[in-house]
C-alpha cells in the first residue's frame, strides 16, 4: 500500500520541488496540495494522509498551529520544510523530529523521506504523537514569553522592549528595571518577571538581581566564589556562587 503523502506550502515553487522530488518513489502517493494552513487542516481531516510535508513559515496560519489543530490519534508524520527560525530547528531536534531547511538537496531530502517512511512502518504512532505534544508545549510556552513591558513612570506610559532591559532589581514587592539611563519601578516580583522573560536571554545571577545577558562585558572574581559583573555602561553588578552554576552553560568561554 502506497504512503498516501500531503505537501503543504503557500510558495508554488516549494511545492514543486517536493513534488518532483516524490514523483519517482513508487511508495509514495500524493494526495494533494495546499497552499494555507486552512486548506491543510480541511485536507488532512478528509484525506487522512499518512505523511504530510508541513510548511512552517506561512501567513495568516503557520505550520504550528496547523500541528496543533489537526493533533489526533491519528497524527501523520510530519516533515517540517521551514527557511530562517531558528527556534523551530532547534525544537524539531530536541523532539526528534525530522525537518528540511530551505533550500534543502536531494540527498537531505531523501534521507528525511526515509526516516518518515521508518516511523510509518513501525507504526509508532504513540511515540511521534508524544514528540508532538512536545513540541507544541515548548512552541506555546515561548510565545507566552514576554515581549514588550507597559510601564507608568512619572506621569508618562512607557512602552519597553524586553531586549532594551539591562538588568533589573527586587524592591520588596516590586522590581525596578534598568534600561539605558532610565530605571522603572513596576509592581511585580522579580521570580514573577523572571519567569515571563526568554530564559536564553535574562538570566538571575543574584537573588535580587536579574540580567539581560547580551549587556555582560566582563566577569572579575572577587571572594568565596563570588564575582563582579560589569555591563556595558560600567554598572557592576555580583554573581553570587549560587547562582554561578546557571551561567556556566550560557558563558562558558568565561569559565
Amino acid at each position: 500500500m502506497k504512503i498516501r503523502t500531503l505537501i503543504v506550502d503557500d510558495e508554488p515553487l516549494g511545492r514543486e520541488r517536493i513534488r518532483t522530488l516524490l514523483s519517482s518513489d513508487p511508495e509514495i502517493e500524493v494526495i494533494g496540495e495546499c497552499t494555507d494552513g486552512r486548506q491543510a487542516i480541511a485536507a488532512t481531516e478528509a484525506s487522512k494522509p499518512a505523511l504530510v510535508f508541513l510548511d512552517v513559515q506561512m501567513p495568516e496560519m503557520n505550520g504550528f498551529a496547523v500541528l496543533d489543530a489537526i493533533a489526533s490519534d491519528h497524527m501523520p508524520a510530519i516533515i517540517f520544510v521551514t527557511a530562517y527560525d531558528h527556534y523551530a530547528v532547534q525544537a524539531f531536534e530536541v523532539h526528534a523530529l525530522d525537518y528540511l531547511l530551505k533550500s534543502f538537496d536531494r540527498g537531505r531530502f531523501q534521507a528525511a523521506l526515509q526516516r518518515a517512511k521508518g516511523e510509518i512502518q513501525r507504526s509508532k504512532a504513540g511515540l511521534l504523537n508524544e514528540r508532538l505534544a512536545g513540541l507544541l508545549e515548548d512552541l506555546q510556552a515561548k510565545q507566552k514569553r514576554l515581549t514588550r513591558l507597559v510601564v507608568k513612570s512619572a506621569g508618562r506610559i512607557v512602552f519597553l522592549r524586553a531586549e532594551e532591559i539591562d538588568w533589573a532589581g527586587a524592591a520588596d514587592n516590586y522590581v525596578r528595571i534598568h534600561s539605558g539611563r532610565e530605571a522603572h519601578l513596576i509592581r511585580e516580583t522579580l521570580q514573577s518577571l523572571e519567569s515571563r522573560l526568554n530564559p536564553e536571554k535574562f538570566l538571575r545571577i543574584h537573588r535580587s538581581t536579574l540580567v539581560n545577558l547580551d549587556r555582560i562585558r566582563e566577569l572579575l572574581p572577587i571572594f568565596h566564589g563570588d564575582y563582579l559583573v560589569k555591563l556595558n555602561d560600567g554598572t557592576e553588578l555580583t554573581l553570587s556562587r549560587s547562582y554561578r552554576e546557571k551561567l556556566l552553560e550560557p558563558l562558558s568561554p568565561f569559565f
